[in-house]
């Protein structure tokens, strides 16, 4: 296939355009810098500016573009960016698509969001269905959503990729709390009631593809795996594995001062069900917490 993929530099798009080229696809990278590649285009999704020749005759477009929540002490300034740079991109190539000829659309587009889209749910399971919930996060994935929408009618396949927690001992979740369990100054968040939609690495990007060639899956997908734990179960987990101590429990209080705005989404407790993924029988690597981090930890 022909991919086009937005956000192609950041911990889930690089691994993902290998996984596509070693696939065999053709995947043309969209940059914000000049290209360096034949492989590359342009764009400015701040400015809402793409040429519809890059989008053109495209089999799919992947747009995994936006700040990392994570990366950074959230303020007013960072808020704003991570919402805008989801809304941006998001809308940039959806009206793009949209205003092609019908016979150079994509047939499909897989758009990144996440399962922020559900804000707190405590100990209720919620799949695909649920409606947006409350908070920073579930409002950013509303906007953020809602700006594929002139591809889906303009006819086109789009997926939303409610992402949870890939596991990566290079980034995501799992590489910040490394250090502090093998130094064994580690231990839940809060109470550690809070459930964790984690999913391995290599089920996020087998996954990933499942629905770029399943031409009858189209909405919202949660990308998870089958069995979210709790908080305080994930850090048993990663303490086994590491044949290290988690005994020092890191009160809410002390993270809203480490972290900011972002200490409340790390208390977010959202449990989800990949019932999407299931009914198209998409079969997992690996289906349990143990089996997930032993492969992240020593692939």
């Amino acid at each position: 296939m022909r991919i086009l993929l937005a956000g192609a530099s950041g911990f889930l798009g690089t691994r993902l355009g290998d996984r596509l080229s070693v696939d065999g696809h053709e995947v043309t990278r969209l940059v914000r810098r000049a290209p360096r590649d034949p492989r590359e285009r342009q764009w400015d999704p701040a400015a809402g500016q793409l040429d519809p020749a890059a989008v053109a005759g495209s089999d799919a477009v992947i747009n995994l573009a936006g700040a990392g929540v994570g990366d950074k002490r959230w303020n007013d300034d960072y808020r704003r960016l991570i919402r805008t740079s989801r809304v941006d991109s998001s809308s940039t190539l959806a009206t793009t698509i949209a205003g092609l000829p019908a016979a150079d659309r994509p047939r499909a587009l897989l758009n990144s969001s996440a399962v922020g889209w559900y804000g707190n749910t405590g100990d209720r399971v919620v799949e695909e269905d649920a409606p947006a919930g409350e908070g920073f996060l579930a409002d950013v994935c509303r906007v953020w959503e809602a700006a594929t929408r002139p591809a889906e009618d303009a006819g086109v396949r789009v997926v939303r990729l409610r992402t949870g927690l890939p596991l990566d001992r290079d980034g995501g979740l799992l590489k910040p709390q490394l250090l502090p369990f093998k130094l064994g100054i580690a231990g839940r968040l809060g109470s550690g009631r809070q459930w964790l939609p984690w999913i391995s690495m290599a089920d996020w990007l087998d996954a990933t593809v499942f629905l770029l060639t399943h031409d009858d899956i189209a909405g919202p997908v949660n990308v998870v795996g089958p069995h979210p734990v709790t908080n305080a179960e994930f850090t048993r987990e990663l303490a086994r594995q590491l044949h290290r101590p988690a005994i020092i429990p890191i009160p809410a209080l002390a993270l809203k001062v480490a972290l900011g705005g972002f200490a409340h989404e790390a208390l977010t407790s959202t449990r989800v069900h990949p019932a999407v993924l299931k009914r198209a029988n998409y079969r997992y690597h690996h289906p349990t917490l143990p089996e997930a981090l032993q492969a992240a930890l020593h692939a």
